[in-house]
């Protein structure tokens, strides 16, 4: 029962955290009457041209999704391979280096296939 009133007070608390931001920003807003000009951004003493919701292909957004997936997995090996130098070496104890072995195979067999995968549906390739 504790652990319920714990969860109820941090969503109370982030509702509140939430409202006050929400009200504070209303509160706090820049607010233009209808039919006036609407104050433009200073853009290095040039007037604005062209307006600025320009349409991105998803592609690129997919791009970086995958670049950091790979960045962040490729990251992972080091300390990968800190530990599995530890067991071959005998430091760690305990775990074979079998098994170790096999593991690291299984997570660069699914990165491998993960980036070919990416490579044959055309996701890499930069327009």
């Amino acid at each position: 029962m504790d652990s319920y009133i714990m969860i109820g007070f941090s969503v109370f608390l982030g509702a509140i955290f939430v409202g006050g931001a929400i009200l504070t920003s209303k509160l706090l807003a820049f607010y233009t009457p209808a039919g006036q000009r609407k104050v433009q951004p200073y853009e290095c003493s040039e007037e604005p041209i062209g307006d600025a919701r320009i349409r991105f292909k998803v592609a690129f957004y997919i791009f970086a999704l995958l670049f950091l997936l790979f960045d962040i997995e490729s990251l992972l090996l080091f300390p990968c391979m800190k530990i599995f130098r530890a067991v071959v070496t005998d430091q760690a104890g305990g775990i074979g280096t079998s098994v170790l072995f096999a593991e690291l195979f299984v997570f660069i067999f699914i990165l491998f296939f993960g980036f070919i995968y990416a490579w044959r549906k055309g996701v890499l390739v930069w327009e």
